[in-house]
């Protein structure tokens, strides 16, 4: 797994993220040191830019707003993210992060 992704050993994943908050349009951007780049439409605003990451990995990685968690970073661009265990949730997150990846170039 890469690093800004961990599995649990009761099938958690934690993402390791540098989120850009006000951008154009939402997706994943690339490699950022250790962690994946993710922009997000949403503004810094009253937490509306961490409520769009929260929505917009659960779509992704398709479980639960419920099942997705910011577990550190609520006001820096370094964050931490949980979301439970589920089948198929690290491979669809690993598959649109890498997409966006060869998308960009």
């Amino acid at each position: 797994m890469p690093d800004w992704l961990r599995e649990a050993p009761d099938g958690s994943l934690f993402l390791t993220l540098h989120v850009q908050p006000g951008a154009k349009r939402t997706g994943f951007a690339g490699l950022y040191g250790e962690a994946v780049k993710l922009r997000l439409a949403a503004p810094p605003v009253d937490g509306k830019a961490n409520a769009a990451l929260c929505a917009y990995l659960a779509e992704v990685c398709g479980a639960p707003k419920s099942a997705v968690s910011l577990i550190g970073g609520e006001t820096s661009r370094a964050k931490r993210v949980r979301i439970e265990g589920g089948e198929g949730r690290a491979e669809r997150l690993r598959a649109a992060a890498t997409r966006s990846v060869f998308l960009a170039r």
